[in-house]
């Protein structure tokens, strides 16, 4: 079992500005079981992170050179594009934090409808009345 705020996997990616010029940007990646972190590099900026239950998939993986390019894909149809080097595996480690996450959400689900459906079918406690 995941320990929320565990570091699965730290180290250095690259995301694509959303800018005109669509210039890459080095950032410091956190991974843990519940998001991605990244925090830009210089000193006192804000991190963004990128909350699990936020995110549908890590799509349109290529490798390339030294590069292995991805994106991801959020709730509202956003994409983000990163890349990182190929020996880093970022991709992989995101998908399978991402998959990890929402097997335990769906886990979640199914334990609290089961919950609810055994409080629903026990009947209600009798009270003794007075003679």
């Amino acid at each position: 079992m995941k320990i929320p705020g565990e570091v699965l996997r730290e180290g250095e990616l690259e995301k694509r500005s959303d800018s005109l010029f669509q210039l890459w940007k080095k950032k410091r990646g956190v991974l843990t079981p519940d998001s991605l972190s990244l925090f830009p590099a210089g000193p006192g900026a804000r991190p963004k992170e990128l909350r699990f239950h936020s995110i549908l998939k890590v799509d349109c993986v290529e490798r390339t050179g030294k590069y292995v390019y991805f994106t991801i894909v959020t709730t509202d149809h956003k994409e983000i594009d990163f890349r990182c080097a190929g020996e880093s595996c970022w991709n992989a480690a995101i998908t399978l934090a991402l998959i990890d996450f929402q097997n335990r959400r769906a886990l979640q689900e199914v334990r609290s409808r089961q919950e609810r459906a055994a409080a629903a079918a026990s009947p209600e406690p009798r009270t003794a009345r007075a003679p």
